[in-house]
């Protein structure tokens, strides 16, 4: 069951530039059985490897900005850490409705933003701090949610820096990997994950997101956020409902 949460995670890692946690942290809580901390916990393990090799994909084919990348890694690594700590903290009713939250703002901006192929961004002082934010942003988002923190910087590097969506998703996956790393390794140290499960669910991530990322370069770019859009709101109706019932319980 963990490595078919990998495969599907891995397909939309490569699709859409994400990581798969936005899935795989869903599913580890339906499918298997895992509260929000462990999932969290467990998907931020798997993301690492399926960014490796999906950065990897995205760089053959030209499409990686590493001066962006870099810049907003320098903040991501920051910003996990700050998440990691607030994920040990924070009670988990309130992590699952922050989640759902995250999901919708999402998936509405993909929905109302739609990406232009070939774009390039011209990097001056401001879009260098912004690049920094973002990647704090990110990270804390990462940290906290177990999400790899694609489903902020993907929308933000198309909506906000003008950035290609196929740049968008590979300059994505480049940053999870320190990220990724960084926010494992507090985990670990915290004792809050589960190392041997989270890379069962990561190497069926990383054989599934080269097709992934294949995927991603013969769809159109408006076609790709509809179904990004969609995929999201569909995680969060799904989290929704678990929620309502688990307070009912």
């Amino acid at each position: 069951m963990l490595a078919l949460i990998g495969v599907v995670g891995g397909l939309l890692s490569g699709a859409f530039g994400i990581g798969g946690g936005i899935i795989m942290v869903p599913l580890l809580v339906s499918v298997g059985g895992l509260d929000q901390r462990a999932a969290a916990a467990t998907s931020l393990v798997a993301i690492v490897p399926a960014a490796v090799v999906g950065s990897i994909t995205y760089f053959v084919n030209g499409e990686i900005d590493f001066a962006a990348g870099g810049l907003v890694a320098i903040g991501a690594v920051v910003g996990t850490l700050i998440g990691t700590r607030l994920l040990r903290t924070i009670p988990l009713a309130w992590l699952r409705w922050m989640f759902i939250a995250l999901i919708v703002v999402v998936a509405v901006r993909m929905l109302l933003v739609a990406p232009e192929r070939g774009d390039s961004v011209e990097l001056t002082v401001w879009v260098a701090l912004g690049y920094v934010a973002l990647g704090l942003v990110m990270g804390v988002a990462s940290g906290l949610f177990g999400i790899g923190g694609g489903v902020i910087a993907v929308p933000a590097l198309v909506a906000l820096f003008g950035a290609s969506d196929l740049v968008a998703k590979g300059t994505s996956l480049l940053v999870m990997i320190p990220t990724g790393v960084a926010g494992t390794v507090s985990n670990a140290r915290a004792g809050v994950v589960d190392v041997r499960a989270g890379l069962v669910v990561g190497v069926a991530a990383t054989v599934a997101s080269v097709p992934g990322v294949a995927l991603a370069l013969i769809m159109p770019p408006r076609l790709s956020g509809i179904l990004f859009a969609a995929l999201l709101l569909a995680a969060a109706a799904q989290l929704t409902v678990r929620a309502i019932r688990g307070r009912a319980s």
